[in-house]
């Protein structure tokens, strides 16, 4: 099958699915290699490069049809979709410690924090930007919980591992040495 004729279809299935197919998938349904399947998503990514509302988004090995984050007002606009209301710091704070350290457990989450995230947690799986990845082998049988695809696509990412690196633990104060230097400055008796 010649690149252009794949292409139309793999913009018809990915407009049809209406979410993300795994890659592996569409070479099966669609009897290709992965060779000719990312020529074909190239191919797409011309097509919208061109002037268009629609991009490819790869989501790990996923890919997905979606509009251009440029025309989100207009969209929202016509659709009078409600502003979807930003994540609390809190959130933020909980879902930054699961997407680095997946699959965790809100015990995990907890301790990090130093304060009770149940809610906080929850609150993320309700948003579909955590979802639960199975219980730990641990007495209690606790579940664990990962980042999901619609957290890549809320932050603009291909996959998980294209999130930023963490600083340097050696640019970081610790609380030690701030115990340190506020025994230092403390007057001897």
């Amino acid at each position: 099958m010649e690149t252009n004729e794949l292409a139309n279809i793999l913009e018809a299935v990915l407009f049809a699915s209406g979410e993300a197919v795994e890659m592996k998938r569409l070479c099966q349904a669609l009897d290709t290699d992965i060779t000719s399947l990312e020529e074909a998503a190239a191919r797409l990514d011309e097509k919208y490069a061109e002037g268009s509302g629609i991009e490819l988004l790869r989501l790990d090995s996923a890919l997905q049809l979606a509009t251009k984050e440029d025309y989100a007002a207009q969209i929202k606009a016509v659709l009078e979709i409600k502003r979807s209301s930003a994540l609390s710091p809190a959130a933020m704070e909980a879902l930054t410690i699961v997407a680095y350290n997946q699959p965790v457990t809100k015990a995990f989450v907890e301790s990090v924090r130093g304060v009770d995230s149940s809610g906080v947690v929850n609150s993320l799986v309700e948003k579909g930007l955590l979802a639960e990845a199975g219980r730990l082998d641990l007495p209690g049988r606790p579940i664990a919980y990962k980042t999901t695809e619609n957290f890549l696509r809320a932050f603009r990412l291909s996959s998980i591992k294209d999130l930023p690196p963490l600083p340097e633990q050696s640019g970081q104060v610790t609380i030690d040495d701030i115990l340190e230097e506020q025994a230092d400055d403390e007057p001897e008796n």
